[in-house]
């Protein structure tokens, strides 16, 4: 039986389409993924993202086990509440997954995928005996709710005024904590907006207080395709552990100094750099009829072939659009095998869609 997050009774509520992700009951959508699309890239929408991990890395030794662990530099996150986005790589240089950090008293909060949980936590625990003062503590108790929208911040202090002091004057990229809850400036969809944690027993009554201020339920199709526009990675489709960064366009979340820090995978990671990279991960906006997915093979004339990585029809463009891994000489144009058929495509720089906008060249 699939588990279910402490807003499973509020989804049955609302009507949510209810289907297994991950090993969790979560909802696809609530009857128009593309009015909750469209909502969250002119109003504001919630979803429920309770289904990842928490996870507080704590103790004096918690810094150099960051750094040994991630391609990214924790050591840059010198306020309380800063994040970063990194890479947690293999000794290959392959993502086992990709995650956010926070820096928090005494160590750091982490936020990994659900589908991914079990293989981090084995992970995160076989490199913890190299280090005394350290302690891991999973934090199931605590649910989290993603806001997202141009009016997303207005709408969570309309629902909730008392967290305006822990809102107010937050920057991309940064969280605060007010009591059990905490806030951040941070999300999945190229909107401004927050991602909430929240003791799974007031997470009910936040989720409803939202609802009457006119926040849309937000299911996992719209999660997609928002995500896909903004050019984000989902794992196991954009990477995986057979993927480096390098190939999957996170090169900038490896920090390469200071030079004598050994994270797990750099070695590899250099060996690649050195030798060329083979791959990159580039955004398709097709040209003629058809739908974009996984694994369509993409012709690049005179240069070889690559693999549709996450591909979607976008509600915000009107077209299909995808990701794609392709040989490095790629250039500006591709086909890609869409039942048979090769349908030119243009290559364009991620992402598609910023704040609502269209914003690749072309």
């Amino acid at each position: 039986m699939a588990k279910r997050t402490a807003l499973y009774d509020k989804h049955i509520e609302a009507n949510g389409k209810m289907v297994d992700f991950a090993g969790w009951d979560m909802p696809v959508n609530y009857g128009s993924q593309i009015e909750e699309h469209n909502a969250v890239r002119t109003n504001a929408g919630m979803f429920d993202v309770s289904h990842m991990t928490i996870i507080d890395v704590m103790g004096s030794d918690s810094t150099d086990y960051l750094q040994k662990l991630l391609a990214n530099d924790v050591a840059r996150l010198q306020e309380k509440g800063k994040a970063l986005y990194s890479g947690m790589l293999n000794q290959d240089g392959g993502v086992i997954d990709d995650l956010i950090v926070y820096k928090a008293d005494g160590g750091y909060r982490v936020v990994v995928n659900s589908a991914t949980r079990a293989k981090d936590l084995e992970w995160l625990q076989s490199h913890r005996p190299a280090f005394d003062n350290l302690t891991l503590t999973e934090r199931p108790e605590l649910a989290m709710v993603a806001v997202q929208g141009p009016n997303a911040i207005a709408r969570v202090k309309q629902a909730k005024p008392e967290c305006e002091v822990a809102v107010d004057g937050l920057k991309v990229f940064q969280g605060r904590p007010l009591a059990d809850w905490f806030f951040a400036r941070t999300g999945y969809t190229g909107e401004d907006g927050l991602e909430i944690m929240v003791p799974e027993a007031e997470v009910a009554a936040f989720w409803q207080a939202l609802l009457n201020v006119g926040v849309q339920p937000c299911g996992l199709g719209a999660r997609d395709t928002l995500r896909l526009e903004a050019g984000m990675n989902l794992y196991g489709n954009d990477m995986d552990e057979s993927i480096s960064p390098l190939q999957a366009n996170m090169a900038w979340t490896v920090a390469w100094e200071p030079a004598d820090r050994q994270f797990v995978g750099r070695d590899a990671l250099e060996a690649e750099k050195a030798a060329g990279v083979a791959n990159k991960l580039v955004g398709l906006v097709l040209e003629g009829r058809g739908i974009m997915r996984s694994h369509q093979k993409v012709i690049v004339e005179g240069v070889g072939e690559g693999e549709v990585t996450s591909g979607t029809f976008s509600p915000t463009l009107e077209c299909s659009i995808a990701m794609a891994r392709v040989p490095v000489a790629t250039g500006d144009s591709c086909l890609v095998d869409i039942r048979g058929k090769q349908i030119p495509a243009r290559v364009v720089k991620l992402p598609f869609v910023r704040n609502g906008k269209k914003v690749y060249e072309g």
